[in-house]
């Protein structure tokens, strides 16, 4: 959660940014000029936002926890690697959504890109820092090369190809769980609606490819926003490694529920290359497309391969 907070007051400055001034929220044009006053405002707000974050999360969320010398966990076969995932989610969008920002106070590709990856990468690694000295956790090296993975994936698209033909986005849906497991459930992923952000079991990333950028030549009948997205999702997560925990003077063994990857291939929607002339509608849907819209979907997991009427 505390990581969402982070990106959310990060791309909130960017796109506030980008949205403004001659009402668009994409970038303008490459342009000789330096637009000193939009990336003066982009710079203070960024930093501002960040600085606050960083201390509000030290002193309000790391403070709760006991602190310890700074060291290191090795936390790569958790949860099914789908918080490694999310890394990279996050990373992704916060370097995409600063390299927009800058195009559009005017810095240029690639340094914008450049730019934009670093920034990715440093906001994520700052939490791993604050991690790396709290005793309840722990700096980790899967979550470092998580986050370069998805800084990487902005800034190697915009040099090979000047634009973001492959995108990350997330899909979740409130999972309901027997009675038995409501305390164990509550303590791990708390309530609503934050709860759809922490439960790894009601998420589902996906990597969506925009099938006309890839085409020479786009046939008439094939819309410019349509894509097509692999999804990654588990079920059957009531633990980090294993369904193994202590409750009261007890230790509860439920390893008669099954810990599951799931496979998906299905139909999606870039809604940045949907054609708006309102900067508010653009803008809108820019942050939208962080979000798989829900679709039919073939689920590959280990009973086999199923079609389902709406993935999430």
């Amino acid at each position: 959660m505390y990581r969402l907070l982070l990106t959310a007051s990060i791309m909130s400055a960017c796109l506030s940014g980008s949205a403004t001034a001659q009402g668009t929220a994409r970038p303008q044009p490459p342009t000789d000029t330096l637009l000193r006053t939009r990336l003066t405002a982009l710079a203070a707000t960024w930093t501002g936002l960040y600085a606050t974050t960083l201390f509000g999360l030290s002193h309000y969320w790391y403070a709760a926890y006991p602190r310890s010398a700074f060291h290191f966990f090795n936390d790569g076969s958790e949860w099914l690697q789908m918080d490694k995932i999310g890394h990279a989610y996050t990373a992704y969008f916060e370097s995409r959504w600063t390299m927009r920002a800058l195009q559009w106070s005017g810095v240029r590709q690639p340094t914008a890109a450049w730019i934009g990856a670093a920034t990715g990468f440093l906001l994520q690694t700052s939490i791993e820092v604050l991690d790396g000295y709290s005793a309840a956790w722990g700096a980790s090296v899967w979550d470092v090369a998580s986050n370069i993975v998805g800084s990487a994936m902005v800034v190697g698209q915009e040099l090979q190809w000047g634009e973001q033909r492959i995108s990350m986005k997330m899909s979740a849906w409130p999972r309901h769980y027997e009675a038995a497991l409501q305390s164990r459930t509550d303590a791990l992923f708390g309530t609503y609606p934050g709860r759809l952000l922490k439960d790894y079991n009601a998420q589902t990333y996906w990597i969506s490819f925009n099938l006309s950028s890839f085409l020479s030549h786009t046939p008439p009948w094939l819309p410019r926003w349509l894509n097509l997205a692999a999804g990654y999702g588990a079920e059957g997560l009531l633990g980090g490694n294993h369904n193994i925990w202590a409750e009261g003077d007890g230790l509860i063994m439920r390893t008669d529920i099954a810990r599951l990857r799931q496979f998906y291939l299905a139909p999606d929607v870039d809604l940045t290359r949907i054609p708006a002339r309102s900067a508010l509608l653009r803008t809108a849907l820019e942050i939208l497309n962080i979000v798989k819209i829900p679709t039919p979907a073939l689920c590959y997991q280990q009973q086999g391969l199923k079609w389902q009427w709406l993935a999430f």
